[in-house]
């Protein structure tokens, strides 16, 4: 009940987001067009983290992620029934803006009932769950493009698994019941032996907006390179699809190598987990960091090369690396810096800047395309992924977090 949710929002999920691009220049977009409206889904992801901090703090995650996955399946629907362009993208901003929701949710939930010792690789492991989806899904949309040549069959797919997701999150144990929540040793008040007249004080509870400027210390430091993580990783979703298309690769091709490229980043993720716990955040953060940031530069030199294709696949694998290598990374440095009461508020905060970073990418790849070329844009990345590597260097906290992190100035 905590992972399995996860695994069928992200299968549904994996195997529709190579696709999008695929979809978009079918329905007539170019590849600047393309990429902006793969860049939907990351904006929608940012848009939606502000109501899902408020909804998760107020209803809890469970409701929380019915919701979305009801809400996710009107947007799944629109984007098979789709009659323009227009109408597609407004269905791939609102899947974005629903697995945000259900992603805090989770995070919310793992951040507030997962032993400090043990938090890496429990939140490697969640991310390792989106990553097997992400690994699973394009397999089984290229299973189903060779089945039935057409690619609205992978959208059904994400249908059926968003709704047996929903059921099972109404019907099965609520772990929010089953999970004991981690003791937290914070006291609200010094007991002094007298008599307590009046209310009975209580920890204060603030809004998204208010938590971002009490803790904008850490989010404007540590916070900004993991927004170029995060900026990254958007990248690789969108380039990927968008470099097959240029270099000519049907969409069976395509799918199959960010298939591969997903499985290598699923093998990886609890590796990440236990280099974090044992050793430290930065030991996940600066090779995951490298590891991509080099791969988009190189990439970025192979498009009009003899061996573009071999190129492809193989520059596709190092992002796969990199990304596995920092699987769970963001959710863990978020929940290290996070309060120990009422986290949602900030882990909102913290994934709004994450997904900002998300959401820019696209947008950057889809401007740089349009005015020079997608090389170009893959350069800018690698660039962008290098400048992250030091800022995690530098700001990433030594030794083990703290139990009780306090506000920053």
């Amino acid at each position: 009940m905590v992972y399995l949710p996860t695994i069928l929002f992200a299968m549904g999920e994996g195997a529709v987001i190579p696709l999008i691009p695929v979809i978009a220049a079918a329905m007539g977009a170019d590849i600047a067009a393309a990429a902006l409206i793969g860049a939907a889904l990351v904006v929608g992801q940012l848009c939606g983290n502000l109501p899902a901090g408020w909804a998760v703090a107020r209803i809890g995650e469970r409701f929380t992620m019915v919701i979305a996955g009801a809400t996710a399946m009107v947007a799944v629907i629109g984007m098979i029934l789709a009659p323009v362009i227009g109408v597609f993208a407004s269905g791939v901003f609102l899947l974005g803006f629903c697995a945000a929701a259900f992603g805090l949710a989770r995070h919310t939930f793992m951040t507030t009932r997962v032993p400090l010792p043990y938090r890496a690789r429990a939140l490697a492991l969640l991310g390792g769950s989106f990553r097997f989806g992400t690994f699973v899904g394009p397999f089984v949309t290229a299973g189903l493009l060779q089945l039935f040549g057409d690619t609205s069959t992978a959208i059904w797919f994400f249908l059926i698994c968003l709704l047996v997701m929903i059921v099972l999150v109404l019907f099965g144990p609520d772990p929010e019941k089953t999970v004991s929540a981690v003791a937290v040793s914070v006291s609200l008040t010094e007991d002094s032996g007298e008599v307590v007249t009046g209310s009975i004080p209580t920890l204060e509870r603030i809004g998204v907006f208010q938590t971002m400027w009490r803790y904008r210390g850490v989010l404007g430091r540590l916070g900004l390179a993991a927004a170029s993580l995060s900026s990254l990783r958007s990248a690789r979703q969108v380039v990927l699809p968008l470099w097959g298309i240029s270099l000519g690769l049907d969409a069976q091709t395509i799918a199959l190598v960010v298939g591969v490229s997903g499985a290598i980043d699923f093998a990886l993720f609890y590796a990440s987990g236990q280099v974090m716990d044992r050793f430290g955040r930065l030991w996940a953060a600066m090779p995951a960091m490298l590891l991509m940031g080099c791969g988009f530069l190189a990439l970025s030199l192979t498009h009009d090369g003899d061996a573009a294709i071999l190129w492809f696949g193989m520059l596709a694998g190092v992002l796969g690396v990199g990304n596995g290598l920092s699987s769970g990374i963001l959710m863990t440095l978020g929940a290290d810096a996070a309060p120990r009461q009422n986290p949602a508020a900030f882990l909102g905060s913290w994934r709004t800047l994450t997904d900002a970073g998300g959401a820019l990418a696209p947008l950057l790849i889809a401007g740089v395309t349009a005015v020079a070329s997608l090389s170009v844009a893959a350069a800018l990345m690698g660039a962008i992924g290098l400048i992250g590597a030091y800022g995690f260097f530098r700001w990433i906290p030594r030794g083990e977090p703290e139990r009780d992190p306090g506000e920053t100035d």
